[in-house]
C-alpha cells in the first residue's frame, strides 16, 4: 500500500500518504477488485501500462460528495449570524475574499456566491466579492467550471433562488454568467501547496476528516496563516477541532463555525531585576531582627560573599540541603552542595559577571532519607548602591508537589485530548463511512438508471429485430415463390428443347457452354454435365468447329442476325453426316448480346441413312 502511494506521489504529484489508511484502503481495494486485481505490485504494474486507470483511481479515492446548501441549519446561521458581522467589520467597498477549499464539482461555491448575492445585491457583489474554489481533483473542477447542473443536483435550492440565479438551460441549470465570473477555480492541494492568503471567510467542509491528525494540524496551521485578523473558518458537521484550541476559538461548536486566535508575541526583551540587602541605618528594624528574619523565611538560602565565602545559611536551607549555621564562614567550593545535585560556583560567577539572575528549573535533589525532591533555583547578584558586586543569593523553591500537579494535569489533559481525538476520529470515521454510502447509493441509482436504459434499448431492440423477422419471413415466402416460378419455368425450358429434333446449345459471351439439350447430346455423344462451362471450341465433338468460328463471332458482334452454314461431320457412332447450323444472337434491355443459340439439325436424307443399318442391326 505504502509503495503504491509513494507510485502516485512519484509519476502524478498526488500525495496521499496524509489520507486515513482505513478509508484509503477501502477505497483502493475498492478499485482492485473492479478491475480483477489482488495484489498492490500487479495493481501498480497495471497503472504503469494503462495511464488511464491512474483517473478511475483518483475518482474513486477522492469521493466527491456535495450539494447545495448541504446542512441547511449550517447554512441559514452562516446566511444570518456570521456574514452580516463578518461584513460590518469591512469598509463600504472593501473586498471579500472567500476560499472554498474543496470544493469538488462546485455546488459549494455557488452556494456561497447565491448567500452573498442575498446579502449584498448582484451589483455589490460582482464588484465585492472573489470567491476561490480550490480542490486536487482536475476532472470535478472541469464540471464546476461548466456551472451546469441537472435537476437532482439544484433539488436543495429554494425555488425562488433557482429561478433568480440560474438559466434554464434544455433539461438542465446553467448558473448565471455575470455572477459566475466572481468564482474562481483552481487546482490547489491542501496538503502541499500554498494557502491563499489574506482570507476572510475560509469553507472547508468534510475534507479534513479524511486526513490524519498529523496532516490535519499541518493544514489548520496553513488555515490560520491564510484568514484574516477577523476571518471565520466554517467546517463540515463531522470536524471539531478541539484539540486545536491555540489556533482557533469555536464561534458556534455546534454548526461547526470558528475565528482565528490571534498570536501575542512580548513586545521586547524583559528587563533583569536584581536586588540588594536592604540598608537597616535609620531604620527601625535592627540588624539582629533583619538577619532572624532571614534564617526564619520559609525558602531555603544561602549567601556567597564575592571571595566565595559562605555568609548565610538559613533554617529552611539546613533542612533541605543538608547544610548547617557551622558552614558559615566556609569556603563555598568545599561545601558538597556546590557541586551537587548542579554545579553552582559556575552559576554564581555568571549571575555576578552578567549582573541578572540565573535561573535552574527542574533540579533532581535525592535527599539522605531516601527521597527526590524537585528544585526550582535562583542565583542572584548582590550589590551596593554604588554597584559594587558583593556576592550573591542562592534560593532553592521545592516545587515537587507543584510538579507532581503540574505532570498530573499534563496526564490529564493528554488522556483528555486522546479522548477527544479518538472521539472526532471515530466521528469522521462514521461520517466518511455515510459519505461512502451516499456515493455508493449514487452510484447504485446511477447503475439502475443505466440498466433501465440498456433494458430500454434492449426492448427496443426485440422490436426491431421482430420487425426484420418479419419483413425476411416476407422476403422468405416471396423468395419461395419465385424459385417455385423458376422452377416452373426451367421445367418448362428444358421441355422445351427436349422436344426440339434439333440440337441447341446455348453459348455465352465468353463462348462458354450454357445449356446443352438431348438431341445434341444423340448427335455428339457427350452428356450436358460434361460440357456445360466448357469452352465449346475446344470440344471433341465431331463438328467441324474452326468453321463455325467465323459465323460465331459474327454473331457475338451483333453486326448480324441469324446465320446458316451447312457444314459436314462425323456424329457420336463414327458416321459422315450432314448437318445444318443455325446462329441466333441473345438479346437482352442491357447487353444487346449476351450470348449465342447455336441449333444443329441433321440433313434428312443423311438421317435416314444413318439410322437404317443401326435400327436393322
Amino acid at each position: 500500500m505504502e509503495a503504491l502511494l509513494a507510485h502516485l506521489r512519484d509519476t502524478r504529484g498526488f500525495d496521499f500518504t496524509g489520507y486515513k489508511r482505513s478509508s484509503l484502503s477501502r477505497r483502493v481495494a475498492r478499485r482492485m477488485q473492479e478491475v480483477g486485481i489482488t495484489d498492490h505490485g500487479e495493481y501498480i504494474d497495471h497503472l504503469e501500462m494503462h495511464a488511464a486507470e491512474f483517473t478511475a483511481l483518483f475518482n474513486t479515492i477522492l469521493i466527491n460528495v456535495t450539494a447545495f446548501f448541504r446542512d441547511p441549519d449550517s447554512w441559514d446561521h452562516l446566511r444570518k449570524e456570521i456574514l452580516p458581522g463578518l461584513l460590518a467589520t469591512k469598509r463600504p467597498g472593501e473586498q471579500l475574499r472567500v476560499w472554498s477549499a474543496g470544493c469538488a464539482s462546485g455546488e459549494e461555491a455557488y452556494t456561497l456566491a447565491i448567500v452573498l448575492a442575498e446579502l449584498l445585491g448582484p451589483e455589490e457583489f460582482r464588484a465585492r466579492v472573489k470567491i476561490y474554489a480550490t480542490d486536487v481533483d482536475e476532472e470535478a473542477l472541469g464540471h464546476a467550471r461548466q456551472a451546469v447542473y441537472d435537476e437532482q443536483q439544484v433539488r436543495n435550492v429554494p425555488d425562488e433562488w433557482r429561478e433568480r440565479y440560474f438559466e434554464r438551460v434544455g433539461p438542465r441549470y446553467q448558473f448565471r454568467p455575470d455572477l459566475r465570473r466572481s468564482v474562481i477555480f483552481g487546482r490547489n492541494d491542501l496538503v502541499q501547496d500554498a494557502p491563499i492568503s489574506r482570507i476572510d471567510l475560509l469553507v472547508c467542509r468534510n475534507t479534513l476528516m479524511y486526513l490524519t491528525a498529523e496532516t490535519q494540524s499541518r493544514i489548520l496551521g496553513r488555515f490560520h496563516f491564510a484568514l484574516g485578523s477577523t476571518g471565520v473558518l466554517f467546517l463540515g458537521k463531522a470536524e471539531m477541532l478541539l484539540s486545536h484550541g491555540a489556533l482557533f476559538v469555536p464561534l458556534d461548536l455546534r454548526r461547526r463555525v470558528f475565528t482565528k486566535v490571534a498570536r501575542v508575541l512580548p513586545a521586547g526583551p524583559v528587563a533583569p531585576v536584581g536586588f540588594a540587602p536592604p540598608s537597616v541605618a535609620g531604620d527601625p528594624i535592627t540588624g539582629r531582627t533583619y538577619e532572624e528574619m532571614l534564617l526564619s523565611g520559609p525558602v531555603a538560602q544561602i549567601v556567597v560573599t564575592v571571595d566565595g565565602t559562605v555568609s548565610l545559611v538559613n533554617r529552611a536551607a539546613e533542612a533541605l540541603l543538608g547544610v548547617s549555621v557551622q558552614d558559615r564562614g566556609r569556603p563555598f567550593r568545599d561545601l558538597e552542595l556546590s557541586y551537587r545535585p548542579v554545579e553552582l560556583r559556575r552559576y554564581i560567577e555568571q549571575a555576578q559577571a552578567e549582573r541578572r539572575t540565573v535561573t535552574l528549573d527542574d533540579v533532581r535533589l535525592s535527599r539522605r532519607d531516601g527521597d527526590t525532591v524537585t528544585l526550582e533555583t535562583a542565583v542572584s547578584p548582590l550589590y551596593d548602591p554604588d554597584g559594587a558586586v558583593l556576592g550573591a543569593t542562592v534560593t532553592f523553591h521545592d516545587v515537587t508537589a507543584a510538579r507532581q500537579l503540574q505532570d498530573d494535569l499534563r496526564r490529564a489533559h493528554l488522556q483528555l485530548e486522546t479522548a477527544y481525538e479518538e472521539l472526532q476520529s471515530t466521528n469522521e470515521e462514521l461520517e466518511t463511512t455515510n459519505e461512502e454510502l451516499q456515493s455508493t447509493v449514487e452510484e447504485l441509482e446511477t447503475t439502475n438508471e443505466e440498466l433501465q436504459s440498456t433494458n430500454e434499448e434492449l426492448e427496443t431492440m426485440n422490436e426491431e429485430l421482430h420487425s426484420t423477422n418479419d419483413e425476411l419471413q416476407s422476403i422468405n415466402d416471396e423468395l419461395q415463390d419465385r424459385t417455385a416460378q423458376l422452377d416452373e419455368a426451367n421445367g418448362f425450358l428444358e421441355s422445351v428443347l427436349g422436344g426440339l429434333r434439333s440440337g441447341v446449345v446455348v453459348l455465352g459471351r465468353d463462348l462458354t457452354v450454357r445449356e446443352w439439350n438431348r438431341q445434341a447430346q444423340e448427335l455428339w455423344g457427350l452428356r450436358r454435365e460434361e460440357v456445360v462451362g466448357q469452352h465449346f471450341l475446344t470440344l471433341d465433338i465431331g463438328l467441324p468447329l474452326d468453321l463455325l468460328q467465323p459465323m460465331i463471332r459474327e454473331a457475338l458482334s451483333a453486326r448480324a442476325g441469324s446465320q446458316e452454314l451447312g457444314v459436314a461431320a462425323v456424329n457420336r457412332r463414327g458416321r459422315t453426316i450432314g448437318v445444318r447450323v443455325l446462329s441466333s444472337p441473345l438479346g437482352g434491355p442491357t447487353d444487346p448480346t449476351p450470348g449465342i443459340v447455336l441449333m444443329m439439325e441433321q440433313d434428312g436424307a443423311q438421317a435416314d441413312a444413318a439410322d437404317g443399318p443401326d435400327q436393322a442391326s
